[in-house]
């Protein structure tokens, strides 16, 4: 099984293929005890992330709920496994299970839209043309990351602090190049070295987020978290 592409995830699935029973009991302990370690792990990377952002997540908040009461949208955007991210943060804001629905688009959710640009200006320029068109002073934008360096993130973030947008990064590792960024009005960094903890631990940020918009907005159709 050491030619198995996947094999480095689990080093201990290093044994003959005809394995006896006490072998592949053995090897369901060692599955089961990663298992728990990996879920410990996560637990305690969300609670440590929580309480190290607690003061930006409140004052993001704050900020983004007064900008929703004056009429302002919310988007969001990210690659890869952070743009499934993004959509499903936009989505909570948008359709949320209990409370009021606010405004909140994904700009991964239209395949149409993000092919046109990817082939007719680059790449690079996806999500920051999309704000161009759509956004306006007073919006949110929110761009979801585990490097915090992606060209395409930082363009649409510069792009949105120059229309007057209220800019948001979530980051992980050091958090990259959105830490100290002039385009980038608050930071939520998820300090690990996991790309499956950084997402897992930002995912509890985001609902933390909107959680936290809709107490400041005074909706009392949420009930206790």
């Amino acid at each position: 099984m050491s030619d198995e592409p996947t094999n480095f995830l689990y080093p201990f699935i290093d044994a003959e293929e005809d394995r006896n029973d006490g072998a592949a009991a053995s090897l369901l302990a060692d599955l089961a005890a990663s298992a728990r370690a990996k879920a410990a792990e996560s637990l305690a990377l969300r609670r440590s992330t929580l309480e190290a952002n607690a003061g930006p997540l409140a004052a993001a908040a704050a900020e983004m709920a007064r900008r929703f009461a004056a009429g302002g949208r919310m988007f969001t955007f990210g690659n890869g496994g952070s743009c499934t991210d993004s959509t499903t943060l936009a989505r909570l804001f948008a359709r949320p299970p209990m409370g009021r629905p606010l405004p909140a688009w994904s700009l991964t959710a239209d395949q149409a839209v993000m092919t046109a640009l990817g082939n007719d200006v680059g790449f690079e320029l996806v999500f920051a043309r999309q704000l161009i068109a759509r956004a306006k002073a007073g919006d949110i934008a929110i761009a979801m990351s585990t490097s915090g360096g992606s060209p395409n993130l930082l363009a649409a973030l510069a792009e949105a602090r120059r229309r007057g947008l209220y800019t948001i990064g979530f980051a992980g590792y050091n958090g990259g190049a959105f830490v100290d960024n002039p385009n980038v009005d608050a930071c939520f960094v998820v300090r690990s070295q996991s790309v499956h903890r950084i997402q897992e631990a930002q995912a509890l940020l985001g609902y933390q987020l909107w959680l936290s918009v809709h107490e400041r907005s005074g909706d009392s159709g949420l009930g206790a978290a």
